[in-house]
């Protein structure tokens, strides 16, 4: 799922609190990443703020939200172990598999958002049966 940046940090602050909360991790803040930074896709700051990057450096498109959370994962495991250590990757995968297991880490190909907003009008009630209908009467409908 891509959005602004806005609705991914709120989308990412959700999971960060549910991931830390579980993991028994305490960060300050979380923020989006500043967009003159291309070097990096997050980082963990000794006082407990994480800062992860949004869009690509040079398309400046939106990060698929699953490589956003292995960021967060990755940065949140910096909170424990501030090092690229043989621990700190443990834990870092451990925390990735949790995310996996709860559906917060999804990786693979997004869905297009025509495809997905067409399952959703064919999910709802008010949708007219396949094959109902021609175009221009659907357009009517906005379906």
């Amino acid at each position: 799922m891509r959005g602004t940046g806005h609705e991914l940090m709120e989308r990412l602050a959700r999971d960060a609190e549910r991931l830390a909360g579980r993991f028994g991790l305490a960060y300050r803040r979380l923020e989006a990443e500043r967009p003159s930074v291309r070097r990096r896709y997050g980082v963990c700051f000794a006082d407990g703020t994480i800062r992860i990057r949004l869009h690509h450096a040079v398309s400046r498109r939106p990060l698929k939200y699953s490589s956003l959370v292995n960021t967060l994962c990755h940065e949140l495991a910096h909170l424990r172990h501030f090092n690229h250590g043989p621990r700190f990757k443990a834990f870092y995968l451990a925390i990735l598999e949790y995310a996996r297991g709860k559906g917060i880490y999804r990786p693979g190909p997004e869905p297009a958002p025509r495809l997905a907003a067409e399952r959703a009008r064919a999910q709802s009630p008010l949708a007219p049966p396949r094959g109902a209908g021609s175009p221009e009467q659907l357009r009517l409908f906005g379906i």
